[in-house]
């Protein structure tokens, strides 16, 4: 038999193991999905503001050339100026900075949800051992990371080449064209590399993250034993939640027990049932079964009883059917009113006797 540390991991990860792996931050993620997201943010923000932060931008160095023709330039203006050069400067790329970091926060949003995770962001010494880093440079995993790196700029080096290729005959013309119909040309020809380089990372991205998500679920799996246990620690040691039934079973009957002798009757059948029944006018609207038992608990029942004087009545059928119809601490139902007020009225008539 294989020795059980050894056990194939063969069980899918339980919703506890999933929730642990959470809080540790560990979960199915691709790294190019972000790098993607930025990627296209920057093609739409350039889409959308292109005009206007190239206007800005032209304005911008038109001044800063203008400068050195100012003869009468001081230092404080000079130190106002800058700081003008600068706010113009952030302003034209606050489009590009805010659409590139709502892009890098939605795409990890996307992959794992709304998580943060303590455990994650705790320094841990072990991560600048040099052993270990060393393990971890040769590792599997480094490998496959420099594999998907390679393929990564094979594929995306590929489609950069072929349309920088496509476009040689149109570029060796440039030279007779109108500079507006350069710049221009340069603009649309870096778009559509832009975007074919996009498209090839939106697959190069589809593949990586089904890759990550197989690699994390197996990564979770379980064996048999360790499924059994995290049950057992879950829900209890089926041993020890036997035991503490049996410990409140045995206190209800306790209490059950103590409240036999102020029972009007214990019916009986006559030794497998007893049922303890008390009729209180003032207080209850109808009779109620004080305790109840059958085998040692019936015995005990009617050896209290005796011991109290409490009165024992044989009635067969009235005792089967109150011990499986009412529960204890519930009053006799409408059903049974007439053959249990014939027993009480025997008991009262008995003890007027």
């Amino acid at each position: 038999m294989a020795d059980e540390s050894t056990e194939d991991k063969t069980e899918q990860a339980t919703p506890k193991k999933r929730r642990d792996a959470r809080e540790k931050g560990e979960t199915a993620k691709s790294r190019e999905l972000p790098s993607v997201a930025v990627l296209l943010a920057g093609l739409l923000t350039f889409s959308l503001f292109g005009t206007y932060m190239f206007t800005q931008m032209k304005d911008m160095m038109v001044k800063i050339f203008k400068l050195p023709f100012h003869n009468s330039l001081s230092v404080p203006e000079f130190i106002r100026f800058s700081e003008q050069m600068i706010q113009s400067f952030f302003l034209i790329m606050m489009p590009l900075a805010g659409m590139i970091v709502l892009a890098a926060v939605a795409a990890n949003i996307l992959q794992v949800g709304f998580m943060l995770s303590a455990e994650s962001l705790t320094p841990k010494f072990s991560k600048i051992n040099p052993i270990k880093g060393l393990g971890r440079l040769f590792s599997k995993q480094s490998v496959m990371e420099l594999i998907k790196c390679v393929v990564k700029l094979i594929i995306v080096g590929g489609v950069g080449y072929v349309t920088v290729i496509g476009e040689m005959e149109r570029i060796s013309t440039l030279g007779y064209l109108p500079h507006e119909e350069i710049v221009a040309y340069i603009a649309l020809t870096t778009l559509k590399l832009f975007v074919r380089c996009a498209l090839a990372m939106i697959i190069i991205v589809a593949i990586d993250y089904a890759f990550q998500k197989w690699q994390f679920e197996t990564k979770l799996k379980m064996s048999k034993k360790e499924v059994k246990d995290e049950h057992k620690e879950s829900e209890g040691d089926p041993m020890i939640k036997s035991r503490i039934r049996n410990i409140q079973m045995q206190m209800a009957r306790n209490r059950m027990m103590q409240n036999v002798p102020d029972a009007d009757v214990v019916i009986t059948n006559p030794s497998h049932y007893a049922i303890a029944v008390k009729y209180d006018d003032q207080s209850m609207a109808a009779p109620r079964v004080v305790a109840k038992g059958k085998g040692e608990v019936a015995l005990k029942i009617k050896e209290i009883a005796k011991k109290h004087h409490i009165l024992l009545i044989e009635n067969r059928t009235l005792a089967q059917t109150l011990y499986q119809m009412v529960s204890v601490d519930q009053e006799v139902p409408p059903l049974l009113y007439q053959a249990v007020a014939e027993v009480l009225a025997y008991v009262y008539k008995h003890r007027k006797k």
